[in-house]
């Protein structure tokens, strides 16, 4: 009989030590978000809800590059506890190599065709134009934003999560005034409106790559990676990576742009749904960081504990995330429910977006617990035991073969309400949940790994 708690507390307090600081990353950058959508918000709805578009390319490619980084974190997390660094550096490099080239094609499409970006998720010729002078600036931000974002996310396998969360605070702070000034033009800049904030975003990336790879090549002495490691060759691991990272990159590609075409939906429904849907986002964000940090907690902790040979832990923890997930699910549902009214005299909406936003909200109290239940198990415990192949599958497939249809049907062609599309977009996830539970039991998730040069089993 499996049990939903984990015997030694030393694992919860080894949970909290990393949940904890990405957890205030995140609210960091929830933070952030809702700055920006209140100060874009100012300018007018159709500011936001182009804002709130062209954004959604550039999440495209953050979610790409979450893909790679944590494809690479599988293999990083597990070397780490093995204390293999040779491979570690090389696993770093494959990363470093992957993202410039993803870089270089979302600096390319952005430069060349904005105006087609923003034409995939509205046909509103004001709404495009807004958008357009948003993308303008997200072109030269690709390559700091991907670096910073990967490395980030490696350091978080290596347990070194201190730094990422006080760039954060200052990020925050930096966006902040630099919104303040090119905005609304204060200080002697001249008032640059929607095409303020992307720049003031595209200054915060640059500041963050600056720290967070600095740190990487000059501040972590127990690794030594240095610029001449990224020339070195990595051929040797890049079959692992394709074993074991590479469905995780695919997983998350197709998923964003599942999430895509789900943005292409509500973006069709109107601009009140748009904007109802950017400020709900922003909450929904807010209720999950720390499902977030436990997710990439859990995804650490399984590969360092595989790493060091305790696979049969490994099998108690997973069953305590998944305790966990439908424990942070519950209590973000409740504070959803309690925040929905204040969040909406925030902003000053018309009254048909406030009723969308109020239905949007409800929505999201009834399907995060399920979300966070199968979030940390799929993005933490499965991809940390190496399961990424089976969680490539079943990620997309719900996704593809039942969300996206759904909300199809309902949002455009049923015009159904806002609480009924939104629940049908979402319903991936109660399916996601039972395939989780599923392969916990059968225990099929965890997989070996190799090492560079040397074939060395760490799992069952």
């Amino acid at each position: 009989m499996q049990t939903l708690i984990y015997p030694d507390r030393r694992f919860y307090r080894e949970v909290a030590l990393i949940a904890l600081p990405v957890a205030l990353q995140g609210l960091i950058t929830i933070g952030v978000n809702i700055t920006d959508t209140l100060m874009i918000g100012m300018l007018g709805e159709r500011q936001l809800s182009a804002a709130s578009l062209a954004t959604q390319y550039m999440n495209m490619f953050q979610s790409f590059c979450m893909g790679l980084s944590m494809g690479i974190s599988v293999m990083a997390s597990r070397y780490w506890g093995m204390q293999e660094l040779i491979s570690m550096k090389k696993t770093i490099t494959v990363m470093f190599r992957c993202c410039l080239l993803l870089a270089a094609f979302f600096t390319l499409t952005t430069g060349f065709i904005p105006e087609q970006i923003m034409w995939m998720y509205t046909k509103e010729e004001d709404i495009i134009a807004y958008g357009v002078q948003y993308l303008e600036y997200c072109t030269y931000s690709y390559i700091f934003f991907g670096l910073s974002l990967t490395t980030t996310v490696v350091l978080r396998s290596m347990k070194k999560v201190k730094l990422s969360l006080l760039t954060s605070i200052l990020s925050f702070l930096l966006n902040i005034a630099g919104n303040y000034v090119l905005m609304f033009g204060k200080l002697g800049f001249p008032k640059m409106g929607i095409a303020g904030a992307a720049l003031s975003t595209l200054l915060v990336r640059m500041f963050e790559f600056v720290v967070i790879c600095g740190y990487l090549f000059c501040g972590e002495k127990r690794l030594n990676y240095t610029v001449r490691d990224f020339f070195h060759k990595a051929g040797d691991l890049f079959p692992e990576y394709i074993r074991i990272g590479f469905p995780v990159l695919i997983s998350d590609i197709v998923l964003a742009l599942g999430n895509n075409v789900v943005m292409m939906i509500i973006g069709r429904i109107g601009a009140a749904f748009v904007a109802a849907n950017a400020i709900a986002s922003v909450v929904d964000r807010l209720c999950n960081i720390f499902i977030q940090g436990v997710s990439q907690g859990s995804a650490v902790i399984t590969g360092n504990t595989l790493g060091q040979g305790r696979s049969e832990e490994v099998k108690q923890q997973g069953w305590a995330f998944l305790g966990i997930g439908i424990v942070l699910g519950v209590l973000s549902a409740v504070v959803l429910l309690l925040i929905k009214k204040p969040v909406i005299l925030i902003y000053h909406l018309t009254d048909d977006t406030a009723e969308i936003t109020q239905q949007l909200m409800y929505a999201m109290s009834l399907t995060v617990v399920f979300q966070s239940a199968n979030h940390i198990l799929t993005k933490g415990t499965l991809r940390g035991g190496g399961d990424t192949k089976a969680l490539m599958v079943a990620d997309n497939l719900f996704l593809w073969m039942v969300a996206i249809p759904l909300g199809l049907v309902t949002g455009i062609v049923g015009k159904a309400s806002p609480f009924f599309v939104y629940v049908c977009l979402k319903m991936d996830n109660p399916i996601k949940t039972l395939w989780c539970v599923m392969r916990l039991r059968n225990g099929k998730w965890i997989k070996r790994i190799h090492t560079a040069g040397v074939q060395e089993d760490t799992a069952v």
